[in-house]
């Protein structure tokens, strides 16, 4: 059985965590999806709640120096 992409067609990455925003995968990730095996498949689809946890984090760490900024200013 083949895993399969978790794309969802939201194709952006996040600059300092490297995922896309759509699938949570990595560059690389996305590039060699086709070649992966399916245990390497299922791996990085397992680490996705973690990478989510990453993002949410990164994206409220963005949101609060932006807000920090614009007090400041």
């Amino acid at each position: 059985m083949t895993i399969q992409s978790p794309c969802i067609d939201i194709c952006k990455l996040d600059g300092k965590t490297g995922f896309c925003l759509g699938c949570l995968r990595t560059r690389d990730e996305i590039r060699g999806w086709k070649t992966m095996s399916d245990d390497v498949r299922l791996a990085v689809i397992n680490e996705r709640p973690g990478r989510e946890v990453m993002l949410r984090i990164e994206t409220q760490a963005q949101a609060m120096q932006a807000a920090q900024e614009t007090q400041t200013s």
